[in-house]
């Protein structure tokens, strides 16, 4: 029976280190698709909000209708925005549940930087 609890606790930390790992794959997938102007552009361009089609995007940036989409194709594989279908035509919107798990990686990220900072002014006042 202890052995068994013992499994149950291994085969836990083992899923949770698995889900740990998932969501960062996320979190670097999103950024990888946000590393590049072009597409920061396409993100500032979609979060004035509603749906755009590829012609409206491409009348807002310097870039060829088949570059857009693929940029945009890009952010979709990320998860940061997402197509939908309107009669014949696609646009494109905002998936703000991804850029808002970038924000809240980015905010951890800083929490432990002033954290570490802290650590160091501590140390360095100790000398």
């Amino acid at each position: 029976m202890a052995e068994d609890r013992e499994v149950h606790k291994v085969h836990v930390a083992h899923e949770a280190h698995e889900a740990h790992e998932a969501h960062e794959a996320r979190i670097a997938r999103v950024f990888a698709a946000l590393g590049d102007p072009t597409r920061l552009k396409l993100v500032a361009l979609l979060c004035a909000g509603g749906a755009f089609s590829i012609a409206q995007l491409t009348a807002s940036t310097e870039i060829s209708r088949q570059g857009v989409t693929k940029h945009l194709q890009v952010l979709a594989d990320a998860g940061v925005v997402r197509d939908l279908r309107q009669g014949r035509e696609r646009l494109w919107q905002l998936e703000p549940g991804q850029i808002a798990l970038a924000q809240r990686a980015l905010e951890q990220i800083g929490r432990d930087w002033e954290r570490a900072l802290g650590r160091l002014k501590s140390f360095v006042e100790k000398l």
